[in-house]
């Protein structure tokens, strides 16, 4: 089951991030600020070429530093030197972010498909979360839009909480994957395979039959994004448990 701490306050898209006022996305800059407003967090992960978590949200690093190529062709120890772009801080592992949060708020962790269609293909990543992740001794839940990564995570961390990234699986979002795949995945059916406590679903699209389905036959909690404002969190509610949010104070 989600704990009630995942529940019971808002969660920061990305950490509590404001590159106006120097906290990048995913920084530990705003993961301090979010743990300093009470804030739930949910980061992202990437692996570097020798396998470290990193919390990073993209495949490349062109948007958010002043380097480019692929995170997973690059070390670790040359990635942790990397600054993120309007922040102050450079690009923070797993560990990094788990040590700062020292399990004063819920932590949601995101890992990015391994894989570039949704399928099987998902290399080392779960293990590697699982080796930083076993031993932290606060609130923390891994989700993932691959189903694969989140099956395999049941198996390596059971006692951690596991959910699923949810929405339509448009095509021009996910335009390397086959078109079956999204048509599938759009219908969450792994939910009780990969044994799932949680979804996390697009804000606007709470409203599929399959999201009412899921909390009210099967017990999910129900999560949402990326929440913008007072306003799409009012919306939000009428369906969901929870919602991570970004711009503003929510």
């Amino acid at each position: 089951m989600l704990p009630k701490l995942f529940v019971s306050r808002p969660i920061a898209h990305r950490a509590y991030h404001d590159t106006a006022h120097g906290r990048a996305e995913n920084s530990l800059t705003a993961v301090r600020y979010a743990v300093e407003h009470g804030y739930g967090i949910e980061i992202d992960l990437q692996l570097s070429s020798d396998g470290v978590p990193m919390v990073f949200h993209d495949y490349d690093l062109r948007r958010m530093t002043d380097q480019q190529g692929a995170v997973a062709q690059r070390h670790s120890d040359q990635l942790t030197q990397i600054a993120l772009r309007g922040d102050s801080t450079p690009i923070p592992t797993l560990a990094d972010v788990l040590a700062t949060v020292a399990g004063r708020v819920p932590v949601l962790i995101e890992l990015k498909d391994q894989d570039g269609a949704l399928g099987a293909t998902i290399g080392p990543m779960g293990r590697a979360v699982a080796a930083v992740l076993e031993p932290y001794k606060g609130p923390a839940a891994v989700m993932s839009f691959n189903p694969h990564m989140i099956a395999e995570m049941a198996e390596l961390l059971p006692q951690v909480p596991r959910g699923l990234t949810t929405g339509s699986f448009s095509r021009s979002d996910w335009p390397t994957v086959p078109e079956a795949t999204l048509a599938r995945l759009a219908d969450i059916p792994d939910y009780g395979t990969v044994g799932a406590s949680f979804i996390s679903h697009y804000h606007r699209e709470l409203d599929h039959p399959r999201v009412a389905e899921l909390n009210e036959q099967h017990g999910a909690a129900i999560l949402c994004w990326t929440i913008r404002s007072p306003e799409e969190a009012l919306a939000a509610r009428q369906h969901a448990d929870n919602i991570t949010f970004e711009g503003y104070a929510a």
